[in-house]
């Protein structure tokens, strides 16, 4: 399989407005009240400089296709699964509604492996974004490819037979039922195709899921919703998460933190106990 490196070190740039109506809309899908002044709370940036891909350029899952043109920015990468496995965030500073956004993207790395799970190929991204000239976000966000699935692979993640989780010892503890609404309302805002989220018959059929699968970065989305809850508004310095299992529209999903200062610890659990989301997080 190639290396594909001669994509390292290419970037992207794009400009994007968070504006009244966005913001209301991103609050609207989350149940929110707008807050109280024009500093929107953390995540708000996974719905800016979203992709803007032709419909007549997408490929079979929904996602841009691939190919080999130099000018592309991700490597024309064959595999035909893809997914957000990890991402490291750092805040800088608040974005705010009205800023004008630029976001530099830049392909770090390119790395080919093989395992368990047959060929796969790591793709790391390098994102900055600024709000009205300065660094708010600043990420390193991981995308895998994988090999396709045999019609009759089980489907994922298997059913249990019972189990269920405690959230006992978690300093807190959020429990929200994650329904095609809310999937299709992230879909919209991150002008996000991939037809794992909204298309059950080829979320089972083709990539072998059990239901529509909720995007990870919606559950980061909850996650960073939880600490602000918990800690104040935009008061996190970083986030990190890594996708364990997948997350099912229609199921339980609950969310948990514990710890504080340089320490805390995040995740999110199915209703049988099987971890979702693996994060951490420092303050301010």
């Amino acid at each position: 399989m190639p290396d594909w490196q001669e994509w390292v070190g290419r970037e992207m740039r794009a400009r994007d407005a968070l504006g009244p109506r966005l913001a209301a809309q991103w609050c609207a899908t989350f149940d929110r009240d707008a807050p109280p002044d024009t500093a929107m709370p953390q995540g708000i940036h996974l719905c800016l400089c979203t992709p803007d891909a032709r419909t007549g350029d997408l490929a079979p899952d929904g996602h841009p296709v691939r190919d080999d043109d130099m000018t592309s920015f991700l490597p024309p990468v064959p595999l035909p699964r893809r997914m957000w496995a990890s991402s490291a965030m750092r805040f800088h500073a608040p974005v705010t509604v009205g800023a004008a956004i630029e976001r530099t993207s830049k392909v770090a790395s390119v790395t080919p492996k093989s395992g368990s799970r047959g060929e796969m190929v790591f793709v790391e991204v390098d994102h900055e974004t600024r709000a009205d000239g300065v660094l708010a976000v600043s990420e390193r966000q991981s995308i895998v490819y994988l090999e396709g699935l045999a019609p009759d692979a089980p489907l994922s993640p298997p059913e249990t037979d019972g189990g269920s989780f405690d959230p006992a010892g978690w300093d807190a503890h959020r429990e929200v039922l994650p329904d095609e609404r809310l999937l299709f309302r992230y879909s919209a805002l991150t002008f996000n195709t991939h037809r794992i989220h909204y298309d059950a018959p080829y979320a089972q059929r083709v990539e072998r899921y059990r239901g529509l699968v909720v995007h990870g970065p919606l559950s980061t989305s909850l996650l960073l919703q939880l600490a602000g809850a918990h800690f104040g508004e935009n008061r996190l310095a970083s986030f990190t998460f890594r996708g364990v299992s997948p997350a099912i529209c229609g199921e339980p999903l609950h969310l948990v933190l514990r710890g504080s200062g340089e320490d805390i610890e995040m995740g999110a659990f199915a209703a049988d106990g099987r971890q979702v989301v693996k994060a951490s997080a420092t303050l301010a």
